[in-house]
């Protein structure tokens, strides 16, 4: 039977991109969308917003109705319509993808509650290749000792408001993750003027925005004589939207929790 998938935010780039994967994925069908009242995209036909023609199905301004026809919704939106998504997700029983960037800690203790009544699958990068970097940053930050400075680069395209990038804070947790640290301890997220000799232990943020990049990330370990480099650089926002489709198939069903890609891929120890 046929999974219906649901996309907020569905009128941006990332929305479209998964839309267009929903539609064309096997095993699974599209809901619906919607987007904010008002909004230029309301009250059009998602097929003609995607050059495919008109499919009869019109972008919505309710939440709760998209959520309603749904066994699952995705949102890749803001962290204040990911909260209120989170609630209708817990109170109607559905799954819910969040791959929503910039959340705060109140924006993920959200997150647990809902998820104490449906499943949720939250992570930083919905992309299999990054989350297998991820897992092997924790991996290789285990083995290293503390010599090895740790320094994370992203760059991303230059409309991203967030910085850094969820998936560069994400890479950083399990940095230190691997050297059994909080990243909040030993995080530094920016370097201006004379700022003194680096101190040990510490895990270095550096942005960089531009053009359309659509997400590169490197981990260096840098230590005498020899540096470590990790990077993965998605060439296409295709990645992300067919991992959260394939999180949306695998979370549909599952007993309340709050999961993470590595979940969805068996990557967890």
């Amino acid at each position: 039977m046929s999974i219906r998938i649901g996309i907020v935010g569905c009128a941006g780039r990332m929305g479209q991109m998964l839309m267009t994967e929903v539609l064309n994925g096997e095993s699974v069908s599209l809901s619906g969308g919607t987007e904010r009242a008002g909004g230029p995209a309301a009250g059009k036909d998602i097929g003609e917003l995607l050059g495919r023609g008109a499919l009869g199905l019109a972008i919505g301004t309710d939440a709760r109705a998209l959520f309603q026809i749904s066994d699952a919704v995705i949102d890749f939106t803001a962290p204040a319509a990911t909260v209120a998504h989170a609630g209708l997700a817990a109170e109607l029983g559905k799954a819910l993808i969040v791959g929503t960037t910039g959340l705060k800690a109140e924006h993920e203790t959200v997150l647990r509650e809902a998820a104490t009544n449906t499943a949720v699958v939250y992570a930083p990068n919905f992309s299999v290749g990054v989350n297998l970097l991820i897992s092997l940053v924790e991996k290789v930050s285990a083995i290293l000792d503390p010599s090895y400075d740790i320094e994370i680069v992203e760059m991303h395209h230059r409309h991203k408001v967030d910085a850094p990038s969820g998936t560069a804070l994400g890479l950083g947790r399990a940095a230190a993750a691997g050297r059994q640290v909080a990243l909040n301890d030993v995080a530094v997220r920016q370097r201006d003027g004379i700022v003194g000799p680096r101190k040990s232990g510490e895990i270095g943020f550096a942005t960089l925005r531009g053009g359309d990049v659509v997400g590169d990330h490197t981990v260096m370990f840098a230590a005498e004589g020899e540096r470590i480099e990790l990077t993965h650089k998605a060439q296409s926002r295709a990645v992300f939207s067919k991992g959260a489709v394939r999180a949306a198939r695998w979370a549909v069903g599952r007993q309340p929790g709050l999961y993470t890609m590595f979940d969805v891929l068996g990557l967890k120890a």
